[in-house]
């Protein structure tokens, strides 16, 4: 008997299966995201004599050039699923992380930094949300604040495994270990148990009562939203200014956190302690915003997550150094936490689930496109004034005008999506 046979026989819904299969796959992003980078920082200058602008550079090209693809990666999800795109991504973010370790210099390094944020942060950060929403619906916010603790504990524990490879083997075999990492976790985990929805194996969203019922949803005008069409609402571009200037300004405090750090006067050890506090505040924050993304307005929940944003750059400038990684990492964590639990939701419900792989994949390409920009504007700061307090004002005062935008990001008129094919 096939595994999908055995599967729909199941006395359970098999999206309690899915929900650690999903918080493992973000689990193993963490080589290619910035939290995960950015410890990395000191070393690769000093192994690669690169300046800050050089490195914070080859990031944002890299990047930049990362977020291209990610339209793709959501159409071949739609078109072959998630579980077959994802295997790829998986064996090719492992060659890439393995390949890290042989970089030389810029070139190189760029060439790392691409791949890196392609597959980890960019790819199979997409797919993993992607194929959250497809068992998921009515309680989608709330789920998605449970299985975010994957990315929670990645970020809490991530960094300081990482210096502690680093100081046990080098940064360049620590890369390696990581790679291989990667795929002795997620290549069982597709083989055996991943799935790419419920309907393959006689299933429903949410373990409802039947395919008439879901039918009926999914063929809803407001749920057959293309990409072409969602991308000519205002609701799609108010979220997207918001998720965005959230991963500019969030990846260039990561990225740089060491050194931000230092310039205050504390030691490296200060960023995995900011990182751990991140991820104490995002967990937290994330699970009580899902919780409200299922119950309360998304559009409120947009213009707190900015308005969090702000203060977190705020304090990384005003709050006293003693206390300095915890208050910043603690506040931007609650509001990346509220930022992602709207973000899934609101797409979903917003635009539905027969082009979410499109329509995602748009999003993640604007977000990583923008996170590109973060680093190498604090590290041109930090070479041309010697301070990094100039960019992070700039960024505050961003973040403070974009905040009450999120009061319009209301669901878009049904209209929209009346010429989209039953």
């Amino acid at each position: 008997m096939s595994p999908n046979h055995l599967a729909a026989r199941l006395p359970f819904f098999y999206g309690w299966v899915m929900m650690p299969v999903v918080l493992l796959t973000l689990v193993a992003t963490m080589p290619g995201q910035t939290f995960g980078i950015s410890v990395f920082y000191p070393y690769l200058r000093a192994s690669l004599g690169l300046s800050a602008s050089e490195l914070s550079g080859a990031y944002m090209l890299g990047t930049l050039l990362a977020s291209i693809p990610m339209t793709a990666v959501g159409g071949m999800m739609d078109r072959f699923g998630a579980r077959r795109t994802l295997t790829v991504v998986v064996i090719l973010f492992g060659i890439t992380c393995i390949g890290m370790s042989r970089s030389s210099g810029l070139i190189t390094i760029f060439l790392a930094f691409l791949f890196l944020r392609m597959f980890g942060q960019g790819a199979m950060g997409l797919l993993a949300g992607g194929t959250l929403a497809m068992w998921f619906h009515r309680r989608l916010g709330t789920v998605g604040g449970l299985n975010n603790l994957g990315l929670a504990l990645s970020m809490g524990l991530g960094p300081a495994l990482n210096l502690w490879l680093i100081n046990q083997y080098g940064w360049r075999w620590t890369y390696v270990l990581l790679g291989l990492a990667v795929w002795a976790l997620m290549l069982p985990l597709l083989a055996l148990l991943f799935r790419n929805r419920p309907e393959e194996i006689g299933q429903e969203r949410d373990g409802g009562p039947g395919p008439a019922a879901v039918a009926a949803e999914d063929t809803a005008p407001d749920r057959t939203f293309t990409l072409s069409q969602a991308l000519r609402t205002r609701a799609y571009w108010i979220y997207a200014a918001i998720a965005a200037s959230w991963s500019m300004m969030g990846t260039g405090v990561h990225f740089h956190a060491v050194p931000l750090f230092g310039s205050h006067g504390l030691p490296e050890t200060a960023a995995a302690t900011m990182f751990s506090f991140y991820a104490g505040g995002a967990a937290a924050s994330r699970l009580v915003a899902g919780v409200l993304a299922d119950r309360a307005p998304l559009n409120l929940l947009l213009c707190l997550s900015a308005g969090l944003l702000c203060s977190s750059l705020i304090l990384l400038h005003e709050a006293p150094s003693t206390w300095l990684p915890q208050l910043t990492g603690g506040v931007m964590g609650m509001g990346t936490g509220v930022n992602i639990a709207v973000s899934e939701p609101l797409l979903v419900r917003y635009f539905g689930r027969r082009h979410l792989g499109k329509i995602l994949g748009a999003g993640t390409t604007i977000m990583v496109g923008a996170s590109s920009f973060g680093p190498f504007v604090l590290g041109l700061t930090f070479d041309l004034s010697g301070s990094y307090a100039p960019a992070v004002w700039s960024f505050a005062v961003l973040a403070g005008l974009i905040t009450p935008l999120g009061l319009l990001g209301t669901p878009p008129s049904l209209r929209r999506a009346d010429d989209v094919p039953a």
